[in-house]
């Protein structure tokens, strides 16, 4: 038996998404014709569209289908924008130090147009230095563009990111949020938050792979289209869209929807909370010295990053995966080696500690069995480490 423990990469599709997505594909179609199997499909696609929309309270209408969230972020990172349909240009592009790749690559930036903004030790964005840059920006080119994950990938530390809007706001920036994380697991209401976009992803919500959204604060924001061609997706995105994996998305977002907006004591986000308490206190029964990462700040209820002094992360994997336990190093999108994360180095973390960092992520089907195998096998792994060093002393 396998136990699955890393929803940050990517969530199980939920029972009710697979049934919508074979349903949907009996819809034979293409969404921009007029007969009338070209309208089913288009009324599924809107139907879905009001379904992601509504989980960041947003505008159906300035919600724009795209194949993931690194696609959404790259269409968003652009220094050619328009507000109020009329061409407002960004110059300089200011992200955090612990961003996802897609973002730390900038977009459409040039690399003399990038400048990172620093972290404290539990990864929450510096608002000061924040001020600095903003205050400091040359405006006689084009605006500023702010650009910052509302919830860090591997750590789960939430960020301020009200207040952060605001201030983009202020300096008459624009502001980018990646929501990838924080859906479903936190409210988000877009016109709240006072940002100008949001990227969301499927496949962290229980729906299908490849499959995103950028959402648009408002009618009149719009970013350089970055896939031209047909006038799909109100002109913002070219080629036909597909259709099953919209409505599954759909559905994993109104799902997502209703989990994040129950905070009652036997909500989903309560129970998971409970699971990654139970999993945290007993992994400092096996060792005392762990550091939990971000334990700090506020964090979303199912994901922990830890490292055990001394102990390499690709060991731990290696030796929980062959066990049936399935975890992470970090953000999927960084796999191919273990290395030490950006993101605990931005923190200040020390290379060797962040180099033994490794990630716990719960969701909709994990269960206390999951994380008490965890710790099992956690048990073992500790002890026959510590063996080995008793046998080198």
């Amino acid at each position: 038996m396998r136990h699955y423990l890393d929803y940050n990469a990517t969530a199980p599709l939920r029972p009710q998404v697979r049934e919508a997505v074979i349903q949907a594909m009996d819809l034979v179609g293409n969404a921009s014709s007029i007969h009338a199997e070209g309208r089913k499909a288009r009324a599924a696609i809107e139907r879905a569209r009001l379904q992601v929309a509504q989980l960041v309270n947003g505008d159906p209408g300035c919600v724009i289908f795209m194949s993931g969230a690194t696609e959404a972020n790259m269409q968003a990172l652009t220094p050619n924008m328009k507000w109020d349909y009329e061409t407002k240009s960004a110059s300089h592009l200011y992200y955090s130090a612990v961003e996802h790749p897609s973002v730390l690559a900038g977009g459409r930036f040039a690399e003399s147009q990038m400048t990172s903004i620093p972290v404290d030790e539990n990864g929450v964005v510096d608002l000061v230095e924040l001020r600095g840059l903003l205050e400091q920006h040359d405006g006689s080119h084009g605006v500023a563009m702010v650009a910052i994950m509302a919830v860090n990938s591997e750590t789960g530390v939430i960020q301020p990111i009200e207040e952060i809007a605001k201030l983009a706001k202020e300096f008459d920036a624009y502001c980018h949020i990646d929501a990838v994380q924080a859906a479903g697991r936190i409210p988000l209401d877009i016109g709240q938050v006072g940002c100008t976009s949001m990227s969301l992803s499927s496949h962290k919500l229980g729906g299908p792979k490849g499959i995103g959204a950028l959402v648009m604060a408002r009618e009149g924001l719009e970013p350089e289209q970055l896939i031209t061609g047909g006038p799909q997706e109100n002109r913002n995105r070219a080629g036909t869209e597909d259709v099953q994996a919209i409505v599954g998305f759909g559905i994993a977002a109104e799902l997502a929807f209703e989990q994040a907006q129950d905070t009652s004591n036997d909500s989903e986000m309560a129970r998971l909370r409970g699971l990654r308490d139970r999993f945290e206190a007993g992994l400092r029964d096996l060792v005392p010295d762990v550091v939990i990462f971000g334990e700090g700040a506020a964090r979303i209820d199912n994901c922990s990053q830890f490292a055990i002094p001394g102990m390499r992360a690709e060991t731990m994997l290696i030796q929980l995966d062959l066990a049936g336990v399935a975890v992470s190093s970090g953000s999927a999108c960084s796999s191919g080696k273990i290395s030490a994360s950006h993101v605990l180095i931005a923190m200040g973390v020390d290379a060797v500690l962040a180099g033994a960092a490794v990630r716990v992520s719960l969701g909709w089907a994990s269960t206390t069995e999951d994380v008490e195998k965890l710790l099992s096998v956690l048990a073992k792994i500790c002890a026959k480490h510590s063996k080995k060093l008793s046998l080198a002393l």
